[in-house]
């Protein structure tokens, strides 16, 4: 058995649908809510879906036998502001979970986050060496709750204290694709901009707010969650795999290039127009991310990642174009 926290999620229920592709039992530990998130599951349906208020009550289950947990649920709004119920959610639930495995003798895989990186703007300050994770600073309260857990993973290691036979974090940079219409603002800039060019606008693309980067040429490192799903099934089929890493592609790509590719995939003139980046972003906004994925490389993975122009025109052609766009 697996639990997959988050898994009627985005990057969740994409997972999910690989692992029963496998013929693994999975249960899932999500709120479906009203927003359509059981959709994500209708072709790939789990074993059981429980709240997270149940939790506690799965957790206790002695007549159950569990491989691994993929935890991926987690308050992802970089705008968040409760900062007691993202603390409860992102970090004191995923030290619950950490102790769990670590008692029981059960895999542990869960999700950090880029935002980890704060303020970063070069690519040598993308590193996921674990000896330079004290020097960084998130920009957000919800990038600060991914550090505070990865801080907290460290110290369990260098106390000797006992941790999960395989544990490791991943870094998420950008990540795009089906199953992610639930999101509201959180959406991927790929779907908003699919949407834009569809009604006949020109993809909308925020100015730069710093004088040395060009409307346009921010930059992050876009990944297609297939890619992601990989990386996850990989460290599962490698147990001896261990540690924290980053989760993208290795190569930053501008916004204009996205812009780009979302009008090509769509079959439409390309077309951008800049508006002013609004106030609540602004000092809080990474104008360029990009993975350093050496680590993970030397930790064995060899796969290739799937390039935006690929990733999008794939979107586009087996999602976003269908009537039903789910995986």
């Amino acid at each position: 058995m697996i639990i997959v926290t988050g898994g009627a999620g985005f990057i969740g229920s994409c997972l999910v649908a690989a692992l029963c592709a496998r013929g693994q039992d999975v249960i899932v530990v999500d709120r479906l809510r009203d927003s359509g998130k059981w959709r994500n599951l209708r072709r790939h349906i789990p074993v059981r879906i429980i709240s997270p208020d149940d939790l506690e009550t799965l957790l206790a289950d002695n007549g159950i036998t569990v491989d691994a947990v993929f935890h991926l649920g987690a308050i992802s709004a970089t705008t968040a502001r409760d900062g007691d119920l993202v603390w409860n959610t992102n970090v004191a639930l995923s030290e619950r979970l950490w102790t769990w495995c670590a008692q029981r003798g059960v895999r542990f895989i869960y999700a950090s986050s880029a935002a980890t990186y704060g303020a970063a703007d070069r690519p040598d300050q993308f590193s996921d060496d674990p000896a330079r994770l004290s020097m960084l600073e998130p920009l957000n309260l919800y990038g600060w709750s991914k550090q505070v857990f990865d801080l907290h993973v460290k110290r369990h290691q260098e106390r000797g204290e006992t941790v999960p036979p395989q544990w490791a974090g991943l870094k998420f940079f950008n990540v795009y694709g089906p199953n992610e219409y639930h999101k509201g603002s959180m959406i991927s800039v790929v779907k908003v901009k699919y949407d834009e060019v569809k009604a006949g606008h020109p993809a909308r693309l925020f100015r730069s707010d710093r004088p040395d980067i060009a409307d346009g040429e921010q930059m992050r490192d876009f990944i297609w969650v297939g890619d992601v799903v990989k990386v996850m099934l990989w460290l599962y089929d490698h147990p001896e795999v261990s540690g924290l890493f980053n989760c993208g592609t290795g190569v930053a790509r501008s916004y204009l290039d996205l812009a780009y590719a979302v009008c090509d995939a769509a079959g439409v003139q390309r077309a951008v127009e800049f508006v002013d980046m609004p106030e609540s972003l602004r000092g809080q906004y990474q104008s360029f991310t990009q993975a350093d994925m050496s680590r993970l490389r030397a930790a064995g993975y060899t796969d290739a990642f799937t390039s935006l122009e690929d990733g999008i025109a794939r979107y586009v052609r087996d999602h976003l174009s269908k009537a039903d766009p789910y995986l």
